[in-house]
């Protein structure tokens, strides 16, 4: 059989992540050995075609100018780091992510990258994630941009991002699903000692930790006990109740301080609680929405569309396999 070659395009500057190249990179190349007659070309990219030094201070060899780089190209994605401001001020970068991302079969950001790309104008009027750590930056920065800050990547046309660091492996690994397969994908996963890619809607963050409260504000044992015992009676009457305060009252201070409401917050909750339960064992989903509050599996299932765009059992089939086995031990 003829190898199609697949042409990836990793783009770097001054200050990069260097994981947000790397991981990626190794996702492909994993992907390359797996499939032989479907291979992926890579290529690191920087605007001047000289070798850049990540934040770490470590070096990363250059393959080529971007500007020496023609079509068509099959993927191109560019990196982030902290000096994506920077970045987002190289006109020359610019221009040629411009310039190639017409006769490229899809593009794409890792983590911080994703200023990059909006920088652009390539995100203007999708969908889009970043880290969460600068998801309102994103978001307030560029407002024709939907952000999604809850996502691991985020697939809009032709144009993905992904969250910070690690998921741009996820990303790179849909990626490879989606040319190859699911059982590609695994393969890959296995090798890499990763799970065969998490949901692009699975949360970036534990609901907890999404929504830091002061130690003073009277939400805090409210969202403490909330996740400690998602399947408690957590109604608004009853929240409400136990923190002293008028139900309006809570809703809006749900609102000011989370930013989200109780409801909203009681349903991620248990939808966390269940995504655990589901990895862990092989416990029935219905059991599974009746240990963590859903009541029905049908309640659940629909949380689970709302908040991460897949069923319970489509969840729970993405992690089936995706652990090495343990290795035997022999004396």
């Amino acid at each position: 059989m003829r190898s199609q070659v697949r042409r990836v395009v990793l783009v770097a500057y001054p200050g990069v992540q260097l994981l947000d190249v790397v991981g990626p990179a190794e996702v492909f190349n994993g992907a390359s050995r797996t499939v032989k007659s479907a291979r992926y070309e890579l290529t690191i990219a920087t605007p001047d075609g000289q070798p850049v030094a990540g934040e770490s201070g470590l070096r990363l060899q250059a393959d080529a100018r971007l500007s020496d780089l023609d079509g068509p190209i099959d993927t191109l994605l560019v990196a982030g780091g902290w000096s994506y401001r920077e970045a987002m001020g190289c006109g020359e970068l610019l221009a040629q992510i411009n310039r190639l991302a017409p006769s490229t079969r899809r593009v794409g950001s890792v983590c911080s990258g994703a200023f990059v790309l909006a920088q652009a104008g390539l995100l203007d009027g999708r969908a889009a994630t970043t880290h969460w750590a600068v998801c309102q930056r994103l978001q307030s920065q560029f407002p024709a941009i939907r952000v999604e800050p809850d996502r691991i990547f985020v697939r809009d046309g032709d144009v993905f991002t992904s969250a910070g660091v690690t998921a741009g492996m996820d990303l790179a690994l849909a990626l490879v699903e989606a040319d190859h397969g699911v059982e590609v994908a695994r393969t890959v996963a296995r090798w890499m000692v990763v799970f065969v890619q998490r949901p692009g809607g699975q949360s970036q963050f534990s609901e907890r930790l999404a929504h830091a409260v002061s130690p003073d504000s009277p939400l805090r044992t409210l969202l403490d006990e909330i996740v400690a015992d998602p399947a408690a009676d957590h109604t608004v009457p009853r929240l409400a109740e136990r923190a002293a305060l008028s139900e309006r009252h809570l809703t809006r201070l749900f609102v000011v301080e989370t930013g989200t409401t109780p409801g909203r917050f009681v349903e991620r909750s248990r939808v966390e609680a269940a995504r655990e339960a589901l990895e862990s064992g092989p416990t029935p989903v219905e059991a599974v929405a009746r240990r963590v509050g859903f009541g029905s599996a049908e309640t659940m299932r629909r949380a689970f569309l709302r908040v991460l765009g897949i069923g319970p059992a489509d969840y729970r089939a993405r992690f089936s396999g995706t652990h090495l086995r343990p290795a035997r031990v022999t004396s």
